[in-house]
């Protein structure tokens, strides 16, 4: 059991790691070589170009020789609050906005209940003493003096931790419909102020009813042309093609090797680089490995340019899904908000992701195994759960000084001096707890991609969710469990049936410093590396050294990253359930979580405005989640308390806790029925109003050309090829060229008849941006002809 003095030790070496972690970034950000690795967003939007061609000389390229700037490192502090919510949104997304506003949102409700816990529980639970008069086979610390296991049994001090308890609960509610309706009002202006958007008129089709002796393509638009006349102005076919998209992934890796031997090559051109043909490069003979990889990499497009006419020649390589085009958001909606079929689960539309949210893989999962994959990782998960318990409590266990000393009894001299036991009892637990969350999320990600969602903002929710489950029980309860099972057990044998409820009931608090050290390791040292960005820096300079050739090379070697939400969103919810929950039972832990929250927040804004650039944008879909469990953690914490004052044999105040838990549901039923449908559907008068508003100010608009190649199949995607071979997409002058899916500009109408030159000679090597392999040849269910 950590002591406060262990607390201080564990407080000083988090304190001092976060402060070296913000001195270096602090230094490093300001060197013109570390630019783009603290600056990268700004590259990537135009607003920032290289800062070594604005150097006088040779050494200020790399360093900075402006030692005035030394004086002001800390300036990225006020830096990163100047910019408005609105900004932000303009600049980095309302997902990006949206999740800022979780980090204000602790603030706004644990700054007040930190407040008030500590000025009228503190006092109320010191006064009591009651563990001074517990048997010495407890183990107690001068922490567990201020919380409430230190009010005696029957107390009529419990009134002021049920009381606090109903005013946590009424605070929390009002600030979580508060900020249930200011998102979802700025949910839906982001849609009304956003421009024309591909997905705003575009659904998914998943099961598509496959009518005997036509194909795919025939069958959408016979169904859809019936059905919705007016509005269904054609569809994207979808291919089959992860076996090509695996061969392109391997030619980016050979390319990667061709490139950096080539490189090699140019270098030292009196020194020919080799490569040994046996296994993996150990042996065999050696080969010039510039030629080698040439030839592997032309036989490999030899390979793809197969693969390639073989998906678009065999029909059954179209898989039974398809991305609907509309001519309004009106037409859109309704078809993305309403059954197609008697058959309900034939021809079932959604809306349809934005198309860099695309998962494209998940695409050719059959729709009849999505279920059964769901009941597999349901099952997993839930094993995963489970058993992910029993590692847990034994690193747990041997993270005190009793598991330590039966392990290595021989360590046991130099376990028991001062500050080893205290460094030890403070910060390892934690420490060791981290260490063994470092790889869930990417295995629960596996899973959730194993599923079958077809979203990238989908996967990282369903990621979320369970990482959320796993650390509610495993890193919550499995904690108090463990805890009390390893560090109460020597108490619960020498005590007599009727006295164990009571220990149990104290010993639930005591964990608060488990979960102090925890935090301190986790939400202080672990959110200050977060803007320190070693890892990616080490990446950088190693790309930079060995690989970058031109100024391209460089901005591929830029990696930004973006807000990992399945990890860092299910990580902001347990520390509001800890705060909750710790609110009445022990609020000591409560600054711990204030810091951690004001911290964050201003690491995260600076990552937002200057560093993420963000995969996707799902217009904070997120949201009803994080709402959602902090209701979870406002129930949780009734309970809690509810037995822990049943232990304490307070019969007498515990019945009016009972009517809290329902009250407090209801609320959260009462905000899902008033909020999220703004989340799950596009209201019907927005969409009329907002196509209304383009029929006026751009009644020239082509919509069919805007959305030609919005979804297009990677395996269409452009590459930079040699100008004799490449496929051209022409259009008759009459006609209006297709405009690009990104591109807001209007165009004048066109024809739906496209002309395709399609060459006879192979084309050279792609590019290695994105899996495909050709120029786009829209596959759009619109009639087009193949000139020869």
């Amino acid at each position: 059991m950590a002591t406060l003095a262990d607390i201080g030790v564990s407080a000083t070496i988090n304190i001092l790691t976060a402060f070296a972690f913000l001195l270096a970034f602090a230094i490093l950000r300001i060197q013109p070589i570390n630019d783009r690795i603290y600056f990268p967003k700004w590259y990537i939007s135009g607003g920032r170009t290289s800062s070594r061609s604005n150097t006088g000389n040779f050494v200020g390229k790399f360093v900075n020789l402006n030692f005035r700037t030394y004086l002001t490192f800390l300036n990225w502090m006020p830096q990163a609050l100047r910019m408005s919510e609105t900004e932000i949104i303009n600049h980095a997304g309302l997902d990006s906005a949206a999740f800022l506003r979780i980090y204000t949102l602790g603030l706004k409700i644990f700054v007040p209940v930190t407040v008030v816990a500590l000025l009228v529980l503190i006092p109320v639970n010191v006064s009591s003493g009651t563990l001074f008069n517990l048997k010495k086979e407890l183990v107690v610390s001068d922490i567990d003096k201020l919380s409430i296991s230190n009010v005696p049994p029957k107390s009529i001090r419990f009134f002021v931790h049920i009381a606090l308890e109903y005013l946590v609960t009424i605070w929390v509610c009002f600030l979580l419909y508060k900020e249930y309706n200011n998102v979802s009002t700025m949910r839906l202006q982001f849609f009304v102020s956003q421009r024309r958007r591909v997905e705003q008129f575009t659904v998914v089709v998943r099961n598509v009813h496959h009518t005997h002796g036509h194909s795919v393509s025939d069958s959408v638009d016979n169904f859809f042309q019936t059905n919705h006349p007016n509005h269904y102005i054609g569809h994207q076919a979808v291919y089959n093609a992860n076996k090509f998209a695996r061969l392109v992934r391997k030619r980016n890796g050979l390319q990667n090797w061709l490139d950096y031997y080539q490189l090699k090559s140019e270098r030292h051109p009196d020194k020919k680089p080799t490569v040994k043909l046996g296994f993996w490069g150990l042996w065999g003979r050696k080969v010039d490995a510039v030629e080698y990889y040439r030839r592997i990499i032309t036989e490999l497009d030899k390979m793809m340019i197969l693969e390639r006419q073989k998906i678009i020649k065999d029909p059954k390589c179209i898989l039974p899904v398809a991305f609907l085009s509309f001519n309004s958001r009106w037409g859109a909606s309704v078809c993305a908000q309403t059954q197609q079929s008697k058959n309900p689960t034939l021809w079932l539309t959604d809306w349809a992701p934005e198309p860099r949210d695309v998962y494209w893989q998940n695409l050719a999962i059959p729709f009849v195994s999505l279920s059964i994959r769901k009941l597999i990782i349901s099952s997993l998960v839930f094993a995963l759960v489970f058993f992910y318990m029993i590692p847990i409590a034994l690193v747990q266990s041997l993270a005190n000084l009793e598991g330590l000393e039966k392990v290595v009894p021989f360590l046991r001299p130099v376990i028991e001096l001062q500050f080893i036991k205290s460094f030890l009892q403070g910060f390892l637990p934690g420490l060791a707890l981290k260490l063994f969350l470092y790889v869930l999320p990417s295995i629960l990600m596996i899973m959730s991609k194993i599923e079958g969602h077809i979203a990238l903002s989908t996967l990282d929710r369903k990621t979320s969710a369970k990482y959320y489950y796993f650390m509610l029980v495993n890193v919550f309860l499995g904690s108090i469990v463990t805890g009390t099972a390893f560090e109460q057990l020597h108490a619960f044998l020498h005590q007599s049936p009727t006295e164990i409820p009571r220990t149990i009931g104290v010993s639930i608090p005591m964990k608060a410093t488990f979960f102090m050290t925890y935090i301190m390791v986790d939400g202080w040292a672990g959110i200050a590396s977060e803007i320190l960005r070693l890892k990616e820096m080490i990446i950088y300079h190693l790309k930079n050294m060995f690989i970058v050739k031109t100024e391209r090379d460089r901005e591929k070697a830029m990696d930004p990253g973006s807000v990992d939400y399945k990890e860092t969103i299910p990580s902001l919810q347990l520390y509001f359930l800890l705060g909750i929950v710790y609110a009445v039972v022990s609020p000591v832990l409560l600054p711990f979580i204030l810091i951690f929250f004001a911290f964050a927040y201003l690491v995260y804004r600076h990552q937002i405005i200057n560093v993420y650039n963000q995969q996707y944008e799902s217009a904070a879909a997120f949201w009803p989640h994080v709402h959602g469990r902090i209701i979870a953690s406002l129930i949780i914490s009734q309970l809690l308390l509810l037995g822990l004052l049943s232990t304490k044999e307070a019969a007498k105040s515990t019945p009016l806790l009972v009517i809290l838990p329902i009250l407090t549901y209801a609320f959260h039923k009462y905000c899902q029925s008033r909020f999220e449908p703004a989340f799950r559907q596009y209201p019907l008068e927005e969409a009329m109003a907002k196509d209304l508003l383009e029929k006026t100010t751009e009644p020239e608009l082509n919509i069919k050309a805007y959305l030609a190649d919005a979804y297009l199949h990677p395996i269409f995607q452009s590459f930079e090829i040699e100008e004799h071979e490449l496929i051209e997409v022409r259009v008759d002058k009459q006609q209006t060229q297709v405009t690009s899916p990104s591109s807001n500009d209007t165009t004048s109408p066109s024809s739906s008849h496209y002309h395709h030159h399609l060459p006879s000679p192979p084309p050279s090597p792609p590019h290695d941006d994105y899996p495909g392999f050709f120029h786009h040849v829209p596959h759009y269910g619109y009639q087009y002809q193949l000139e020869p």
